[in-house]
């Protein structure tokens, strides 16, 4: 008898080609899922590497393409897991777009586009996945730490996710399906690096009491419980991985 507990389930994760996304769809591909890896069309490469090495784990891929922005890209990814795949067991909303600027130099351009990613689009997908997903499905939702350390658009953007959860974990609770939001602190990954200084490293870092910045690693076991069977009585729930991450 198979110990993958997730065996002939099929795991959505956007953002997927690489970073934290692409260590989501491995570890649930050890655990026996199906993924489909998802990217914004310039990571391709990227994406098949992941689909190498889900494969190699013995599960099923499929790679799609889109702007989450766009409601009517999310419906037809949707559509395309459904006509290959066959069903939609999970779903994680991990794509996020990352902004640093002085408040007042935060453009409307820069506005929507951060906001199109961060809350739109996680709501659009988990609208879609509630029509789609099996009972005792899961969503997990990246949201984030730095809600009480930053201000700004990226958390700012990113602070609905926890309000849209609760509503989706409410109405699709009795179909056992389970909403939570997972809200990182600082991880050392390239998405984190992209915007910050040396000296904004040195304030996160000397922010949390273990005085260094998140691996990835530290995040994917959370995740992944969150998409076993053994987490059916946890949902609507924001489940903080930052290490004790406070202001100073």
């Amino acid at each position: 008898m198979s110990s993958q507990k997730l065996q002939g389930k099929v795991a959505f994760i956007t953002g997927s080609a690489r970073n934290m996304g692409a260590a989501f769809a491995l570890a649930l591909a050890k655990q026996g899922a199906s993924v489909v890896i998802h990217h914004r069309g310039n990571s391709q490469k990227e994406a098949e590497d992941v689909a190498k090495n889900v494969e190699q784990c013995g599960g099923k891929t499929l790679i799609v393409t889109g702007e989450l922005g766009n409601v009517q890209a999310i419906r037809d990814i949707f559509a395309k897991i459904k006509q290959t795949l066959g069903r939609v067991d999970i779903v994680i909303n991990n794509a996020g777009e990352v902004l640093k600027k002085p408040f007042t130099e935060i453009s409307e351009e820069d506005y929507d586009r951060v906001f199109a990613i961060n809350a739109k689009a996680p709501f659009f997908v988990m609208q879609e996945a509630l029509k789609v997903l099996e009972d005792n499905g899961r969503i997990v939702n990246l949201g984030t730490s730095l809600l009480g350390v930053t201000t700004g658009s990226y958390a700012g953007s990113k602070a609905p996710l926890e309000d849209f959860s609760r509503a989706a974990a409410q109405e699709a609770g009795s179909r056992g399906i389970t909403v939570n939001v997972v809200a990182p602190g600082p991880i050392d990954t390239p998405f984190f690096h992209g915007q910050e200084t040396k000296e904004s490293v040195a304030f996160f870092t000397g922010a949390v009491p273990m005085k260094r910045l998140g691996q990835v690693n530290d995040v994917v076991p959370v995740v992944e419980f969150l998409c076993l069977p053994e987490s059916q009585w946890v949902t609507a729930q924001t489940i903080f991985i930052n290490g004790g991450l406070i202001a100073r």
